[in-house]
């Protein structure tokens, strides 16, 4: 599948890559998943704390390792999915992931690259994070149909802190 569009930036700090998060927050219905990639510290819940801060959710943010799955929010339900302690696509489908995908949630998924290519719904976004620096990161979010028309200006808005 071809992404819709494509958007990069690189952000200086984490406290710009939660304000990128904030900034795509608004742009995303209920009902989508987006796909969170990158390696260990590369600021994917940086990027969901400033997320689910445009939710009133500021500061109760934390990656759900162990628990997997954390639901913020009533109305849109808001789900935190981390993938980074399962191995097979098949422990991911156990977790009843798709029943989540199929609700009128938001699911922001960690290490998605774990549930490989067919469990994403096929309109999506995925958010790709890099190690540019000590602090910086390098970010490219990639709509497969999912993001409203225009999305990638309303990222581009300075400034990004």
């Amino acid at each position: 599948m071809t992404a819709h569009g494509v958007f990069h930036v690189t952000t200086a700090s984490p406290e710009e890559t939660e304000a990128l998060g904030r900034r795509l927050a608004p742009l995303i219905s209920p009902g989508t998943v987006v796909g969170l990639y990158g390696d260990l510290a590369s600021g994917k819940t940086c990027f969901v704390r400033g997320f689910a801060s445009y939710f009133d959710l500021d500061g109760a943010v934390h990656s759900p390792t162990f628990t997997l799955i954390n639901r913020y929010c009533a109305e849109p339900a808001l789900y935190h999915v981390d993938l980074y302690r399962l191995e097979e696509v098949e422990e991911v489908l156990d977790l009843g992931i798709e029943e989540l995908f199929e609700s009128a949630a938001v699911c922001l998924v960690e290490w998605a690259e774990r549930a490989g290519d067919g469990v994403l719904p096929r309109a999506h976004v995925k958010a790709r994070f890099a190690h540019a620096g000590p602090a910086s990161r390098h970010v490219t979010i990639e709509d497969y149909g999912a993001l409203p028309e225009s999305w990638d200006r309303a990222l581009r808005q300075p400034p990004l802190a």
